[in-house]
């Protein structure tokens, strides 16, 4: 049997911190601040905009901005690395 891992909760800290709760009971937070300053994409640097940053919502346990304009895999996020 293969276990889905979700997102329950999501929760900003600070900066480009966002503290995960997964549906294991595993709780983790990761800073995206090291992929939005490297990133080279303007649709992804948009995000360096706090305001833009936090305004994530957890759909289909998954964590997303703009409709998927940003997302990232879910196994990453658990291991809390991106």
């Amino acid at each position: 049997m293969i276990m889905v891992i979700e997102i329950i909760k999501a929760k900003y800290i600070n900066d480009y911190k966002i503290s995960f709760e997964f549906s294991d009971g595993v709780n983790q937070t990761v800073d995206f601040a090291p992929f939005l300053n490297s990133a080279q994409n303007s649709m992804t640097k948009k995000y360096l905009d706090k305001s833009e940053f936090k305004n994530f919502t957890i759909e289909f346990g998954d964590v997303i901005w703009n409709d998927y304009e940003m997302c990232f895999p879910i196994w990453d996020l658990h291991s809390g690395k991106i």
